[in-house]
Protein backbone atom coordinates (compact mmCIF):
# COMPACT_ATOMS: atom_id res chain seq x y z
CA UNK A 1 0.00 0.00 0.00
CA UNK A 2 1.47 3.36 -0.96
CA UNK A 3 1.87 5.52 2.16
CA UNK A 4 0.89 9.48 1.68
CA UNK A 5 3.22 11.54 3.55
CA UNK A 6 2.97 15.24 4.89
CA UNK A 7 5.10 17.25 7.33
CA UNK A 8 3.64 15.54 10.57
CA UNK A 9 5.31 11.79 9.37
CA UNK A 10 7.59 12.64 6.33
CA UNK A 11 11.05 12.85 8.56
CA UNK A 12 9.76 9.89 10.94
CA UNK A 13 8.83 7.37 7.64
CA UNK A 14 12.41 8.10 5.99
CA UNK A 15 14.14 7.64 9.31
CA UNK A 16 12.43 4.59 10.28
CA UNK A 17 12.98 2.77 6.81
CA UNK A 18 15.94 1.34 5.49
CA UNK A 19 14.26 2.33 1.66
CA UNK A 20 11.82 4.94 0.91
CA UNK A 21 10.73 5.80 -2.64
CA UNK A 22 8.90 9.45 -2.60
CA UNK A 23 6.77 10.40 -5.53
CA UNK A 24 6.12 14.33 -5.08
CA UNK A 25 2.68 14.56 -6.95
CA UNK A 26 -0.71 16.60 -7.83
CA UNK A 27 -3.84 15.69 -8.50
CA UNK A 28 -4.04 17.56 -11.51
CA UNK A 29 -1.37 16.48 -12.97
CA UNK A 30 -1.72 14.17 -15.97
CA UNK A 31 1.86 12.28 -16.05
CA UNK A 32 1.44 11.94 -11.93
CA UNK A 33 -2.07 10.31 -12.79
CA UNK A 34 0.09 7.76 -15.03
CA UNK A 35 2.53 6.69 -12.87
CA UNK A 36 0.23 5.78 -10.23
CA UNK A 37 -0.30 2.43 -11.27
CA UNK A 38 3.08 1.73 -11.57
CA UNK A 39 3.42 3.09 -7.64
CA UNK A 40 0.70 0.42 -6.41
CA UNK A 41 2.27 -2.34 -8.18
CA UNK A 42 6.03 -1.48 -6.75
CA UNK A 43 4.22 -0.75 -3.06
CA UNK A 44 3.02 -4.51 -3.54
CA UNK A 45 6.60 -5.95 -5.03
CA UNK A 46 8.54 -4.11 -2.55
CA UNK A 47 6.02 -5.11 1.13
CA UNK A 48 8.64 -5.13 3.46
CA UNK A 49 11.45 -4.42 1.62
CA UNK A 50 11.04 -0.54 1.00
CA UNK A 51 8.03 2.09 1.61
CA UNK A 52 6.69 3.56 -1.19
CA UNK A 53 5.23 6.87 -0.63
CA UNK A 54 3.40 9.80 -2.38
CA UNK A 55 3.67 13.69 -1.35
CA UNK A 56 1.06 15.88 -2.39
CA UNK A 57 2.60 19.13 -3.50
CA UNK A 58 -0.29 21.17 -3.43
CA UNK A 59 -1.15 20.53 -0.07
CA UNK A 60 2.80 20.11 1.54
CA UNK A 61 4.52 23.21 -0.41
CA UNK A 62 7.34 23.15 2.41
CA UNK A 63 8.24 19.94 1.61
CA UNK A 64 8.39 20.63 -2.27
CA UNK A 65 10.42 23.33 -1.38
CA UNK A 66 12.55 21.82 0.95
CA UNK A 67 13.91 19.49 -1.78
CA UNK A 68 13.66 21.66 -4.69
CA UNK A 69 10.70 19.87 -6.85
CA UNK A 70 10.20 22.18 -9.76
CA UNK A 71 8.42 20.02 -12.04
CA UNK A 72 5.85 16.93 -11.05
CA UNK A 73 5.96 13.93 -10.48
CA UNK A 74 9.47 14.04 -9.20
CA UNK A 75 10.81 10.76 -7.92
CA UNK A 76 13.61 10.45 -4.82
CA UNK A 77 15.11 7.58 -3.31
CA UNK A 78 16.44 7.46 0.37
CA UNK A 79 18.72 4.87 1.71
CA UNK A 80 18.78 5.14 5.59
CA UNK A 81 17.77 8.63 6.04
CA UNK A 82 19.36 9.69 2.88
CA UNK A 83 18.84 10.69 -0.51
CA UNK A 84 20.32 8.23 -3.21
CA UNK A 85 18.79 9.02 -6.34
CA UNK A 86 16.25 11.30 -7.95
CA UNK A 87 14.17 11.05 -11.36
CA UNK A 88 12.08 13.02 -13.04
CA UNK A 89 8.62 12.33 -15.31
CA UNK A 90 6.80 9.35 -15.72
CA UNK A 91 9.15 6.49 -15.20
CA UNK A 92 8.48 2.68 -15.97
CA UNK A 93 7.55 0.23 -13.34
CA UNK A 94 10.68 -1.63 -15.09
CA UNK A 95 13.22 1.72 -14.34
CA UNK A 96 11.87 2.06 -10.61
CA UNK A 97 12.25 -1.99 -10.05
CA UNK A 98 15.78 -1.34 -11.03
CA UNK A 99 16.68 1.45 -8.88
CA UNK A 100 14.70 -0.03 -6.04
CA UNK A 101 16.77 -3.49 -6.07
CA UNK A 102 19.86 -1.89 -6.45
CA UNK A 103 19.50 0.44 -3.63
CA UNK A 104 18.29 -2.32 -1.55
CA UNK A 105 21.53 -4.30 -2.27
CA UNK A 106 23.81 -1.58 -2.11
Amino acid sequence: MIQHLDKTNFDSTINNNDVVLVDFFADWCGPCKALHPALEELANDFDGRAVISKINVDKNPELAAQFKVRSIPALFYFKNGEIVGTQNGVQSKSIMTSHLTNIIKS
